[in-house]
């Protein structure tokens, strides 16, 4: 059973974000000129830039090329330089085919050489605005601007990307964007026109800093486990590197010392030992990745409307979100981290990036720190303790009865099936005893997934938890509240169990209450949104009084 309201605005949750248009040529797109009126560069040093960010993304083709030149007796060396000079070239001309600009009511790009493309997003679709500098780019003073759009978590798709732009004229298009402010003179890539430009009242400017990271902070970038994407992306390029140069890694002699070595090794210790070592391979990347990553940190709230959240060591990153579009909070607790005591606030909005994760789209708004510290930044984000800190609801013992019952049926299956193979000797017996040791792990997993559950109605504010691996309590604003989704599965209907979930334009446009009574979910509904289930609900008993029922 679904619930919907409509809504409608401009700045309503509800409303259609707007997407990026693309054409073959300016023709058809509102503003677009060929005369070249308005139209901006960017900055002549991305020609430094740009050829160098070709031949790195190429750098394993190139390496391939050599390796395979020289081992075939050819001049391996002759075709790498042909393919650096192909990809500098490349480079360079991303320049000269790349102009913007900026009028009351699109922000326009025209790129591609062979395939021309004009691509428009509509100022009042604008939701945030991302200012990254590499380290190339602080050298030369620039940066990469990313206007979002929140159309799509694809790469490419809902919104532009500026690279490279002068640090100043970074500024000024972030305050022009975000605060609406009128379309300012022509600026070239390597300075300003001299027309005047209006000035900002001072008070918007100003700033309240709500966080900044502490060096203490960094003892919980072990519990991250970010290093295990570190793992990934090495294995991965070195499997590519020595695929396109057609060379085998078990032939080079240390390494088949290693692995001889290590084969003459018992089981549990090859097995210890590969633990022992990747565990402290990721605690350290995951420590750097941390480092690297929210180095200072600061989070700040300005008199315009904004919060903007700055970090980076080597790699600089400034988010701009307007708090217009911010409908909750998310405070997550991944298990180690939990276990630590840290927590994470991600900010619940509409426009941010989720599908590729809270850090790269955007919606972070405190790295991993004390917990205590997370609820008080996400209480000063949203103006008020309560949601953070009231008692939920809990979801009562038929709930904790679907937790175990799930956990055995599905752990229980697989031991029975891998006990009966081994017993006829189709799988080693030991295949069955690692299931059990999993089925026997998951019931203190499943006692604190039910812990886990809560929800309540906290003033304005719908709270619901859920998780273990990653538990996370949500408070989102009822007014960002678009649907109500009521969900129940057949063994959901006989433990008198639902799923309600709330719909909304925001974060992960769906947050549930899971396994809670239908009674209670029905309540929390109408207190939500009051009368919007009423069309879909009848009441069970003589003269309409008594249980909703659907």
């Amino acid at each position: 059973m679904t619930g919907t309201r409509e809504t409608a605005g401009p700045h309503d949750p509800g409303h259609p974000i707007g997407t990026a248009e693309e054409t073959e040529g300016a023709a058809g797109v509102p503003g677009a000129a060929d005369d070249g009126a308005g139209w901006r560069r960017l900055s002549r040093r991305m020609l430094v830039i740009h050829p160098v960010q070709e031949v790195i993304r190429a750098a394993p083709a190139l390496i391939g090329l050599l390796f395979a030149g020289s081992s075939q007796g050819g001049h391996g060396h002759w075709w790498s330089i042909a393919g650096v000079a192909a990809m500098v070239v490349l480079g360079m001309l991303r320049w000269f085919t790349t102009t913007y600009r900026v009028t009351p009511q699109y922000v326009q790009v025209r790129k591609g050489l062979v395939r021309r493309q004009v691509l428009t997003v509509p100022r009042d679709r604008i939701r945030t605005v991302d200012v990254t500098s590499h380290v190339m780019h602080r050298l030369l003073g620039l940066a990469r601007v990313e206007i979002g759009t929140g159309r799509s978590d694809r790469k490419d798709h809902g919104g532009l990307k500026l690279d490279s732009l002068r640090a100043p004229e970074v500024d000024r298009l972030r305050e022009e964007l975000l605060h609406r402010r009128p379309a300012t003179a022509p600026v070239t890539g390597e300075g300003v026109a001299p027309a005047p430009v209006p000035a900002a009242p001072a008070e918007e400017g100003r700033e309240t800093e709500l966080a900044t990271l502490r060096p203490a902070w960094i003892r919980f970038g072990p519990f991250t486990m970010s290093g295990l994407v570190t793992v990934g992306v090495l294995a991965g390029f070195v499997s590519r590197v020595a695929s396109e140069g057609n060379v085998n890694l078990l032939e080079i002699g240390p390494v088949r010392q290693a692995v001889d070595e290590f084969s003459r090794q018992a089981l549990w210790l090859q097995v210890a030992g590969v633990v022992v070592v990747l565990a402290v391979f990721v605690a350290i990347a995951s420590t750097l990745g941390y480092v690297l990553a929210f180095w200072r940190f600061r989070l700040t709230r300005t008199t315009g409307g904004t919060l903007h959240v700055t970090r980076g060591l080597i790699t600089s990153r400034a988010t701009t979100l307007e708090e217009r579009r911010l409908r909750g909070v998310e405070l997550s607790e991944p298990l180690l981290l939990r276990v630590a005591g840290g927590a994470r606030v991600i900010a619940v909005a509409t426009g941010l990036r989720v599908g590729r994760g809270a850090q790269r789209g955007g919606s972070m708004l405190l790295p991993p720190a004390p917990r205590a510290e997370a609820e008080s930044v996400a209480a000063r984000v949203i103006g008020t303790p309560e949601p953070l800190t009231a008692e939920l609801t809990p979801h009562g013992p038929a709930a904790l009865r679907r937790r175990f019952t799930r956990a055995l049926a599905v752990c229980g299956s697989v031991t029975v099936v891998l006990a009966v193979l081994a017993y006829y000797g189709w799988l080693p017996s030991w295949s069955w005893q690692v299931a059990l040791a999993v089925t026997v792990a998951a019931m203190p997993l499943a006692a604190d997934r039910y812990r886990s559950l809560g929800h309540a109605m906290v003033g304005d504010r719908l709270v619901t938890r859920w998780g273990s691996l990653v538990r996370r309590r949500v408070s989102l604003d009822r007014e960002g509240i678009i649907g109500w989704n009521l969900q129940r599965s057949f063994f959901q209907r006989r433990a008198g169990l639902a799923t309600l979930t709330a719909t909304t334009a925001a974060g992960r446009q769906s947050y549930s209450v899971w396994d809670v009574g239908l009674a209670e979910a029905l309540r929390t509904a109408e207190q939500g949104i009051p009368g919007l289930l009423d069309p879909f609900l009848v009441r069970a008993g003589s003269g309409g009084e008594g249980r909703p029922d659907l």
